[in-house]
């Protein structure tokens, strides 16, 4: 029997929804952490207290470079998922961009965006 070179139409749903949900979810904790950034959350002091202390102000500043950092990263993570989808309207999704062979079912379902099998990942490591 021939080796499989893609996954099948129904495989290829699953991934999908997969995808979907995950894409779902990132974006729920970016639009979260985007908030979070421009102070429209309103859990801040900035309109209550008419005197700021330094290390409150350190703290709040702090806070928001970290959660900038955290959207960035979702932003880039959301990036990766829709290319993902693209790659499944395509049917090319799942296939290894360095051996060309299939990246296995679990890696995929653990790491859906993942472009690289473990052999190629490893091997990129060394």
């Amino acid at each position: 029997m021939a080796e499989k070179t893609r996954y099948s139409d129904e495989e290829l749903q699953e991934f999908k929804e997969i995808i979907l949900e995950k894409l779902s979810k990132a974006k729920k904790d970016y639009e979260t952490l985007k908030a979070v950034i421009s102070g429209s959350d309103g859990n801040d002091i900035a309109d209550t207290s008419p005197t700021f202390k330094v290390l409150e102000e350190g703290a709040s500043v702090l806070s928001k470079e970290e959660a900038g950092r955290l959207a960035q990263r979702q932003a880039k993570f959301i990036s990766h998922l829709e290319a993902a989808l693209v790659r499944i309207e395509n049917k090319t999704y799942g296939i290894c961009r360095v051996t060309g062979k299939l990246i296995s079912k679990e890696r995929l379902r653990a790491v859906p965006h993942a472009t690289l099998s473990m052999e190629a990942k490893e091997g990129q490591e060394s």
